[in-house]
Order: C-alpha cells, then sequence, then structure tokens
C-alpha cells in the first residue's frame, strides 16, 4: 500500500499573511495529502531543516512579501546543497507578477500558482510532477 504524499507549505521571510498557504493546505489534506504547515517567518534554512525531518515529497512556498526573486531561490540552493532537491518537488504561489516566473522556473521552481488558481490545478500538477515513487 502505498503512503500519502507529504507536502510541507511553507512561508518564507518576513510576509505576515498566511490565507493562502491555509486555503492550498487544505486543499491538499482534502485530496488525501498529508500536510506539514511550518507558520509564518520561515528562514530558507528552517524550511530545508523541516523538508529533511519530515521526509516529505513537496515543497510548496507561499510568498506575498515581494522577496520570491531571492527567497525561493535560496530554498532551491540548499536543498541542493543538502543532496534533496533531487527528490523533492518544489512549487510555489502567491503574489508573483508574471515577468519573475521564468526566472523563479530557471532556479529550479517546477511551478509558479499566482491568485486565483483553482487548488484542483495545484493538486493535478503534483500529483503528475512528483519525483520520486511513493
Amino acid at each position: 500500500m502505498s503512503r500519502p504524499i507529504r507536502v510541507l507549505v511553507a512561508k518564507p521571510g518576513l510576509d505576515g499573511h498566511d490565507r493562502g498557504a491555509k486555503v492550498i493546505a487544505r486543499a491538499l489534506r482534502d485530496a488525501g495529502m498529508e500536510v506539514i504547515y511550518t507558520g509564518l517567518r520561515q528562514t530558507p534554512e528552517q524550511i530545508v531543516a523541516t523538508a529533511v525531518q519530515e521526509d516529505v515529497d513537496v515543497v510548496s512556498m507561499s510568498i506575498l512579501s515581494g522577496a520570491h526573486g531571492y527567497l525561493l531561490p535560496k530554498v532551491v540552493e540548499l536543498m541542493k546543497q543538502a543532496g534533496i532537491y533531487e527528490e523533492i518537488l518544489v512549487i510555489a504561489g502567491g503574489v508573483i507578477p508574471q515577468e519573475d516566473i521564468p526566472e523563479l522556473k530557471e532556479s529550479g521552481i517546477a511551478e509558479v500558482f499566482t491568485p486565483g488558481t483553482p487548488t484542483g490545478t495545484t493538486v493535478e500538477f503534483i500529483t503528475k510532477n512528483l519525483k520520486r515513487e511513493l
């Protein structure tokens, strides 16, 4: 029997708004995934440490602060240094300008979901793009 997909939902940086993160966490849970929510104001180092400790399949970051161009690639860089990037799908969501998305994808973010994206789209992307067998 396979286990549920384990998703870390993280809020990097000083952003104090977490409604979107909670909405996606609930949608993933309702889709049968196991969700670990870090809470607000996590450093990239804390996010990666939690991903390792919790043995997650997905790191999903929600950001609205405008620091996405630094924080999201930093998490990917630290995941690579920890040797876990090749096994874990990394996605992001939040208020991220369209013109910034290609650079984020080049840095290693598999997909970026902007406001108004149906939660089912995120669930479907995760289930179709996992990097390892469950």
